[in-house]
């Protein structure tokens, strides 16, 4: 069947022989990406007719946030330092915590076998869960406000820089390690000395790129009662004041571009 619909092209060496060449698996692939898309339209109730005639209403929103309400700027502010509380002290205790998880998981220092399985789970788990549904968990265990935002926010920081780091600790050279154990120090002394500085630089980078999403992450967790910027965005949309939605779309693009920056030009200080 593959035969006919793609024919495997013919190649005429100098000597005169002939022979096939590979056949592209290009043609396939694209095949199989059509028929998923189609498939997943079905299944998800997606209609592209819908989404041409009714994508101008995205832009009539957008325009009418044009210009923002400048007014507004006053009260923007409050919610929009919690927020950047809530993902700085999020992503540095889960930064923190991130460090022992990683290194419980990682094969090459940990010899039990079941603590690396519980550890690499535990990870596993976290990072399946969204923010978002974290964050509605944590405000049935600690209320609404900013306190349930940072540690929504500290769990995932734990799995996302605890998978990487853990990785990076796997990939690194054994042979000052093995070298500090033979002269008598204890395996977390060794891990202390002759890994961590190896994985050092990764882990500090992986953690400030973290912090830049999680600042991101934060601005939508005040749908859910977490507290931040988001409320003010939920509360805006649904008063269908798009003015003042636009002016807290604009602070919070000009604060994480500042963060992204920032936490950029630390990351390359340390390649």
């Amino acid at each position: 069947m593959l035969d006919k619909l793609f024919p495997p092209k013919t190649l005429t060496l100098s000597d005169g022989k002939v022979v096939l060449q590979k056949r592209s698996r290009l043609p396939l692939v694209l095949l199989l990406l059509a028929v998923c898309t189609v498939v997943s339209a079905e299944f998800t109730g997606f209609s592209f007719i819908v989404l041409r005639t009714r994508i101008h209403e995205f832009f009539t929103i957008v325009g009418a946030m044009i210009p923002p309400d400048w007014s507004s700027l006053s009260r923007i502010w409050p919610p929009l330092l919690d927020t950047i509380k809530m993902s700085l002290l999020g992503s540095l205790l889960g930064s923190l915590l991130a460090l022992p998880a990683a290194v419980a998981a990682s094969a090459n220092i940990v010899q039990s076998k079941l603590a690396i399985v519980v550890s690499k789970t535990a990870l596993s788990l976290l990072r399946t869960l969204p923010t978002l549904v974290t964050a509605l968990i944590a405000t049935f265990v600690f209320g609404l406000g900013p306190m349930a935002g940072t540690v929504a926010i500290m769990l995932f920081t734990i799995s996302y820089v605890g998978k990487l780091l853990y990785e990076q600790i796997e990939n690194v050279d054994m042979g000052a390690f093995e070298a500090m154990e033979s002269l008598g120090m204890t395996r977390l002394q060794a891990f202390r000395f002759a890994v961590f500085p190896q994985v050092l630089p990764g882990y500090i980078s992986t953690s400030l790129y973290c912090f830049e999403g999680n600042v991101r992450y934060a601005a939508i967790l005040g749908y859910v009662g977490a507290g931040g910027i988001g409320l003010l965005i939920n509360e805006g949309l649904g008063w269908r004041d798009y003015p003042a939605v636009g002016m807290i779309i604009l602070v919070l693009i000009a604060t994480v571009y500042l963060i992204e920056r920032t936490s950029e030009h630390f990351r390359k200080k340390l390649i």
